[in-house]
């Protein structure tokens, strides 16, 4: 299920159309209380979320979901009006995984759509990892440090994913970027800042991702890299 939240009428029911013509079930909702109403019956896989709304607007939305641990995993993608590189960054570094800037093609949001639930999916491949005392279940959202639970934001749970994947091999930094905040973003800066956070988060298991100086970062394998 995806659920869209725009009060534009036109684009709402465009956008619904388009998706449900390439086999995803959407809902749409014209304001934030329909939306909120829509959460409480039952949680999306997905959300597109407008950011000029009446009520209250989409990043206050965004920021409430990703600060609560029952739909902080749920992917969004932001639609807006607004397309400056200062606005697309705030969006994504609170924790958006794309950003759609209007007018768009219906096309080019589904291929991004598709691309976000790719990302998601991957996460949740049923395998569990173990590796020094950090034990991660992808499918039950699990991490966990010597039995610890270790809370983490969806972006630094999609990094470690990514790496742990990596089986102790160097992942370049494009290519977790492109993972973990789509192909369309470029802000290095805000990679090393998750990083960091999420090294601190994992106490002493964070010296198990290393800093491959020039290339990029991995997570195990040869501790001397």
């Amino acid at each position: 299920m995806i659920y869209l939240l725009e009060d534009d009428d036109n684009i709402r029911k465009l956008v619904c159309y388009a998706l449900s013509k390439e086999g995803f079930e959407v809902q749409g909702y014209s304001s934030p209380k329909e939306f909120h109403q829509g959460m409480d019956t039952e949680l999306p896989e997905l959300i597109l979320l407008d950011i000029m709304l009446p009520e209250e607007d989409g990043l206050s939305i965004l920021n409430k979901l990703k600060a609560h641990a029952e739909t902080e995993h749920i992917p969004v993608i932001m639609l807006t009006a607004k397309g400056s590189e200062f606005d697309k960054v705030t969006g994504l570094d609170m924790g958006a995984d794309d950003y759609v800037v209007k007018p768009f093609g219906t096309m080019e949001l589904i291929s991004r759509v598709r691309a976000v639930l790719r990302r998601s999916h991957k996460t949740q491949n049923g395998r569990t990892y173990e590796i020094d005392g950090l034990y991660v279940d992808p499918s039950k959202h699990i991490i966990t440090i010597s039995g610890e639970a270790v809370p983490l934001s969806y972006k630094e749970y999609l990094l470690l994913m990514v790496l742990l994947e990596a089986e102790g091999d160097v992942v370049e930094r494009d290519r977790l970027l492109s993972s973990v905040w789509g192909e369309y973003y470029t802000e290095s800066r805000t990679l090393d800042v998750h990083i960091r956070k999420l090294r601190v988060k994992l106490k002493d298991a964070g010296k198990l991702i290393q800093t491959i100086k020039g290339i990029g970062y991995k997570l195990g394998g040869d501790q001397n890299a």
